[in-house]
């Protein structure tokens, strides 16, 4: 497995199941990006960087925390002109719970969304 990787583990009699902390962080900002309103993830200068240079990482703008068998996570996006950040975040704080959730199979104790701007609509 990865090095500097956080793991959710599954044990059973036939062995065990390991899903990365990436996998949870890809799956909470796929969810947010499909809600109205999010017009997309916010990351920092360094990590746009890093994707310059050859780094994706599909999970910019989501930091996941684990503990024993829960998740929390911290969400960074962009807000649409012309919606509700209020609603839009509690709308992501929705989904990206569910989807966790059903995905894990483990509690998701908080949703933090952060919303770090707004984005402008350009006019064709």
């Amino acid at each position: 497995m990865g090095e500097n990787r956080e793991y959710i583990s599954y044990l059973d009699e036939k062995g065990s199941i390991n899903i990365s902390e990436e996998v949870v962080a890809i799956i909470a900002g796929s969810t947010a990006l499909e809600i109205e309103g999010v017009a997309g993830l916010y990351s920092t200068p360094s990590r746009d960087i890093a994707e310059l240079l050859g780094r994706r990482n599909l999970a910019r703008g989501v930091k996941i925390h684990l503990e024993e068998n829960t998740i929390s996570a911290d969400i960074y996006i962009m807000a649409a002109l012309g919606f509700a950040v209020n609603e839009v975040g509690a709308s992501v704080q929705k989904a990206v719970s569910t989807a966790i959730e059903s995905t894990t199979g483990l509690k998701v104790t908080s949703i933090n969304v952060h919303v770090c701007g707004i984005a402008f609509k350009k006019d064709k």
